[in-house]
């Protein structure tokens, strides 16, 4: 959102100024006839998603990631989101894919995010018109507890695929972890290494994922979005669920992060975005991250549990490379915020 408020000098928040907002309100996209995939593809296209979905290119998208207002009050600068009782939000939720089903190609992931109230109606939309591989649920470590219910500190996301035929890069998305017990045969490390750093080793992903930070103040990739995802977990889904070259397609863009997270990884990308603030947000975010193309917590080609990484150390960036795909690259250091 527009800068309108002191912020301390620690703070590292994204934000817009008024000259800034006008210069990438330029770059928008908007659709009034049916579209090619070369007319939106890298583009944000700032318009109402259900006035819209007619108009997107067909059979485009390789990876879906949709994260809808959940069934909560909850107001998004301009706009806001009512909660609806548990049998409307499913409607409105099935004809939100029902329409964005028509992207998708016959090897498409989707990946739908949730809170645990809203996790039914997700199942229910989800359960005869893909194929469900799983549920993901992470930790969402922030806000404050609560005096007569257990603090909610969870998200779901649910990873379905339009059919049996569809991309899984497991060696992708292993998580490093240290070991705290390590075991030798022969005095040898057993399925771990041994390092100056310390021990550590590499495990497959799981569908619990406890290694994230909800971006806050003092992180690079914070703006004032209420619903901000970390940089992090979309990389785990572009990762696994897509390769170098494929299209990402995010209908509630908010501030960017799918679109950045995308072009970090070499991926082509579109999205949609109903409020113009957060689109240019989403704007500045994208022309950032062409000279900062690190994602916190991803370095040397895994996923580092949180605080096992040098805190000092930022994620290294992700480059092109024309005989290696991508390849890390460390590029600078930070003073704050986990790993």
């Amino acid at each position: 959102m527009l800068e309108d408020k002191a912020r301390a000098p620690q703070n590292r928040t994204i934000i817009l100024k008024e000259e800034e907002k006008a210069k990438y309100k330029q770059r928008l996209l908007q659709l009034n006839k049916p579209a090619d995939l070369q007319d939106v593809i890298n583009r944000t296209i700032n318009q109402d998603l259900f006035q819209i979905m007619d108009f997107l290119p067909k059979n485009s998208v390789d990876l879906l990631f949709i994260d809808p207002p959940y069934n909560l009050n909850k107001t998004f600068n301009s706009s806001s989101f009512k909660k609806k009782n548990l049998d409307t939000y499913t409607d409105w939720l099935d004809f939100c894919l029902t329409g964005l089903k028509e992207v998708l190609k016959p090897t498409s992931s989707i990946y739908i995010c949730c809170d645990w109230q809203s996790s039914p109606a997700v199942f229910e939309v989800v359960k005869d018109r893909f194929q469900i591989r799983n549920r993901i649920t992470w930790e969402r470590e922030k806000g404050r507890g609560a005096s007569k219910n257990w603090k909610n500190s969870s998200e779901d996301i649910w990873f379905c695929t339009v059919s049996d035929t569809y991309t899984f890069n497991v060696d992708a998305v292993k998580l490093k972890r240290k070991v705290i017990a390590p075991y030798t045969v022969n005095g040898t490390p057993k399925d771990w290494d041994m390092t100056e750093q310390g021990n550590y080793s590499l495990t497959h992903p799981s569908n619990l994922w406890t290694d994230l930070t909800v971006p806050f103040w003092s992180m690079p990739e914070n703006t004032d979005h209420p619903t901000q995802k970390p940089e992090k977990l979309v990389a785990k889904v572009i990762l696994a669920s897509s390769n170098v070259g494929d299209v990402v397609f995010d209908p509630f863009l908010g501030s960017g992060t799918t679109p950045v997270v995308a072009k970090k990884l070499g991926r082509q990308f579109f999205g949609v975005e109903l409020d113009e603030m957060y689109a240019c947000l989403a704007e500045k975010r994208l022309e950032i991250a062409e000279i900062e193309p690190g994602i916190q917590g991803y370095s040397e080609g895994v996923f580092w549990e949180r605080n096992t990484l040098n805190e000092q150390v930022r994620s290294v960036g992700i480059k092109q490379n024309s005989h290696n795909g991508i390849k890390s690259q460390q590029q600078e250091l930070f003073q704050s915020g986990e790993s």
